[in-house]
């Protein structure tokens, strides 16, 4: 008898071992979805605009997915601390399933901008309880490999979505893009209704001081009493739970209006015209809002210790300037490519895919870097190597040749693997599961506003830098149009090169900043929870 327990034991392993892989299987497809969605339609505009109409306000086939995105994933960090990861990962996943499929059967652009925000509705989910999930899955010394395989699949994922929209617009129907999502989507649901078993969670006390030591290799924690003075060791059964359904409205709500206000704003009308002064006021207004009703539920959408714990407040504020820093490169340097160089739209995608090479590879090789010197001086390193490479960029000389952005697009993504997945593993890693979703949607709700901001920010920067050499005429996307054909003059190619420049340069200050917070507001030692 005592034989056959060795190998019961060696069965339960390679059957759990099994199922994990296939949840992480289920994490990769989601997470290429939600990845994938937000930039396929990009190619495919033309295609959808000649079928449906609606030209003026194609925008917000992006903004309206992109806005729905952002401000559900707070929402959605709650409900998977309330209720589990695999209800709102099921729910999320079945929501954007149904917005793909009303997607392909919209009869109009009012329609189909409508089901994409039902996509982004369910995206939110997607993005938010897939990380999330990554941690709870795997010990602190394993999270680098699951976390560099999921940055891995959203870089190539996001990248290669213009591509992949534009073949199928151009070999079969624009409506495809959203089919191609269902049998991909039912995988994964099928896998995670499968093999995704939770465990039954206790309610853990929420730490509110930080003062154990960050983890060491060999796997010691010297200030663990902290956590069982409050009662870690007496766990208990958690209450019923209670929904903040009127914080959620009103995140929903602020977050929705004052995005809709970044991205409309010098695209649909004028800054300071009226509806932009409107829906600034209305946004504060409902931020006001926000915090009364925060301050009173018992259980908040966004709760104060997101802001009142050093490590996490200062990994959020880093990050959103992470997501402010990558509209340079993501946004401006195609255009760059094919208007400065002279490159085909190929090419120019190359260069900037060059560095979903060297992100995941340095993510994932970070970990023997913050084993050494912590979490916090490891993403300093990083930023630190991030801001002197977007410094780089305004001094390339003119034309310049396809292969020195090239180079800085490889040392880019090298320096932000080694900045962005210290700071997500080590944040995760401060809190207990029941503090985690919330505080993994709280870090990608910031790295998704930072991008808003920098698109409207570092959009106005190049259009005024371009206004100011060509003496006010054109804009960047019909001057980018312009130069694709080969009829913008000289004056033109280097009135895009300075606009390029002045973006960079902006996002080299915003790398500036995020080194300079996680240097006076991040612990130099993470205070990481014994596991």
């Amino acid at each position: 008898m005592g034989d056959t327990q060795p190998a019961i034991r060696e069965a339960a392993r390679r059957s759990g071992s099994q199922r994990r892989g296939a949840v992480v299987a289920a994490l990769m497809l989601s997470m290429a979805l939600a990845a994938l969605d937000s930039t396929v339609v990009s190619t495919a505009v033309p295609q959808i605009v000649g079928d449906l109409g609606g030209f003026s306000v194609f925008s917000w086939l992006f903004s309206g997915y992109l806005l729905a995105v952002t401000v559900t994933l707070p929402v959605y960090g709650k409900l998977s601390d309330t209720f589990g990861r695999k209800p709102v990962l099921v729910a999320g996943t079945a929501l954007f399933l149904l917005g793909s499929l009303l997607c392909a059967l919209a009869w109009n652009m009012g329609a189909l901008i409508a089901f994409r925000i039902v996509q982004g509705l369910g995206g939110g989910a997607l993005q938010g309880t897939v990380q999330t999930l990554a941690a709870d899955l795997y010990p602190l010394e394993e999270r680098p490999k699951i976390q560099s395989k999921l940055s891995t699949v959203w870089a190539v994922s996001a990248v290669a979505g213009p591509g992949v929209g534009g073949v199928l617009a151009a070999y079969a129907d624009w409506r495809w893009i959203f089919l191609v999502n269902l049998p991909i989507g039912a995988v994964a649901l099928w896998l995670i209704v499968r093999h995704l078993h939770e465990p039954q969670r206790e309610r853990e006390p929420q730490a509110e001081h930080e003062s154990q030591k960050e983890h060491v290799p060999q796997g010691e924690y010297e200030s663990q009493g902290e956590y069982e003075s409050q009662g870690e060791s007496a766990a208990r059964k958690a209450p019923r739970a209670r929904v903040d359904w009127a914080g959620a409205l009103a995140v929903f709500a602020c977050g929705g209006v004052l995005l809709t206000a970044l991205v409309q704003g010098g695209v649909a009308w004028p800054w300071l015209s009226g509806p932009s002064l409107a829906l600034f006021a209305a946004g504060l207004a409902l931020a006001g809002l926000v915090v009364v009703i925060e301050r009173r539920a018992a259980e908040p959408i966004i709760p104060g210790w997101v802001w009142r714990r050093r490590t996490i407040a200062a990994v959020n504020l880093a990050l959103g300037a992470l997501g402010l820093l990558m509209v340079a490169p993501t946004v401006f340097l195609p255009t760059y490519a094919q208007a400065v160089l002279g490159l085909g739209p190929v090419t120019a995608g190359f260069v900037l895919s060059v560095w979903t090479l060297s992100w995941p590879l340095s993510a994932a090789l970070s970990q023997h870097v913050y084993r050494r010197i912590g979490f916090r001086d490891t993403a300093l390193l990083g930023i630190g190597a991030a801001t002197l490479v977007l410094l780089a960029f305004p001094f390339l000389p003119y034309p310049g040749a396809a292969w020195q952005p090239t180079l800085l697009m490889l040392l880019l993504g090298a320096a932000l693997g080694l900045f962005q997945l210290p700071l997500i593993v080590g944040v995760q890693s401060t809190v207990g599961w029941s503090e985690r979703g919330t505080t993994t949607a709280s870090v990608l709700f910031c790295r998704q506003t930072g991008q808003t901001i920098g698109a409207a920010m570092f959009g106005a920067v190049a259009n005024g830098v371009l206004a100011a050499r060509l003496g006010g005429t054109g804009d960047l996307d019909s001057l980018a149009r312009d130069l694709d054909t080969g009829t913008a003059p000289e004056a033109t190619r280097h009135a895009v090169a300075d606009a390029v420049h002045a973006v960079y340069l902006g996002a080299s200050g915003a790398a500036a900043v995020a080194f300079v917070v996680l240097l006076l507001l991040a612990p130099r030692r993470f205070p990481v929870r014994a596991e």
